[in-house]
């Protein structure tokens, strides 16, 4: 008689019934998403297969999705948190299963509440010029060109590198390109090749070529790779190399780098480079000043160098014919 009851209430309030709801598991729900990601064409399916594997390692699978609880959901980003998980990869996660239960409303009794984490929109991560170094110094050879080309670029590794081809290089008429659709804004760039990233780019060719020729095979990528490296096939696209990143960080003693915060790093050097805020923007691909400025990170040595610039003129004014800068600390002399 409860039994009938509570279903009769649930069909009065429109909310779904039947066996249907009673067997729908996690697992289910996130099958959801994964067809509407691909149904939809969007880039970051890898990254939600990430999050995924999280959400699976704390609920399971086959954790029926009427079982999930605001209370679970609370307790799975403070179980992510002991884990060293950062706020914004929880919040995706969470955003993640929330996404699963908005496509299943018609397969779920009931969605809980989803209370995201606070952030700080400030980029903070960054790479001093000695660190990058270090770090690729530590990196295995084939790795290196992606670095590189990510420090100079400010391109997204995983997106925007990693799927590069030859055809995306013009290394006559010096660019790298990426295609409309390719970006995260959808639109398309150009960023000019720089003499450190041409040397990358021209080095990394006459590799893929070497490897083309034992091969015996046209390889269309620009980022391979090598034979001897693991298990993947000589000449196939590097997908991933988290791991790899990591134990170089640590071996460099910066452990805990990301490698987004090498995109810091390039929108940093525009800044230093005086390179017009517009085109800086265009090369980087940031539609809005608000997201480039969260990128353009200023420092110690920028600061310092910006204070000397406003010594100059004040000097002038007192008679001092001369403001130097020693080990950091601005000084006048007469």
């Amino acid at each position: 008689m409860l039994r009938l009851r509570d279903r009769n209430a649930k069909v009065t309030n429109n909310q779904p019934t039947g066996r249907v709801i009673e067997r729908t598991t996690l697992d289910d729900l996130l099958k959801l998403i994964e067809n509407n990601y691909a149904v939809k064409g969007r880039r970051s399916l890898r990254r939600v297969e990430h999050a995924e594997r999280n959400l699976r390692e704390y609920f399971g699978g086959e954790r029926k999705a009427r079982d999930v609880t605001s209370e679970d959901i609370a307790a799975y980003a403070a179980y992510r948190t002991e884990k060293g998980a950062a706020p914004r990869s929880i919040n995706y996660d969470t955003a993640i299963l929330r996404r699963g239960f908005r496509l299943g409303k018609k397969i779920v009794s009931a969605t809980p509440d989803f209370e995201m984490m606070g952030l700080s929109n400030i980029r903070k991560g960054f790479f001093e010029a000695e660190q990058y170094r270090a770090v690729l110094n530590q990196l295995p050879e084939y790795l290196r060109p992606v670095v590189t080309t990510a420090y100079v670029t400010d391109c997204r590794v995983a997106s925007e590198l990693l799927t590069r081809q030859w055809k995306h290089v013009d290394l006559n008429a010096g660019w790298l390109r990426l295609d409309p659709g390719e970006t995260k804004n959808g639109e398309g760039r150009n960023f000019p090749l720089t003499p450190d990233l041409r040397a990358a780019l021209e080095a990394q060719r006459e590799r893929v070529l070497q490897i083309q020729r034992l091969a015996g095979q046209i390889i269309p990528w620009v980022f391979v790779h090598p034979f001897g490296e693991g298990r993947a096939a000589a000449g196939s696209p590097i997908k991933d190399f988290r791991g790899a990143w990591a134990k170089a960080c640590r071996e460099a003693e910066v452990p805990g780098k990301l490698l987004h915060d090498l995109r810091r790093r390039a929108v940093r050097n525009l800044e230093r480079a005086g390179v017009a805020r517009s085109a800086a923007m265009k090369m980087v691909g940031h539609r809005t000043e608000a997201i480039y400025r969260r990128y353009a990170i200023t420092d110690d040595a920028m600061l310092k160098e910006e204070a000397l610039k406003l010594a100059k003129p004040h000097a002038a004014e007192t008679g001092i014919s001369k403001v130097v800068a020693k080990s950091g600390d601005i000084s006048l002399e007469k």
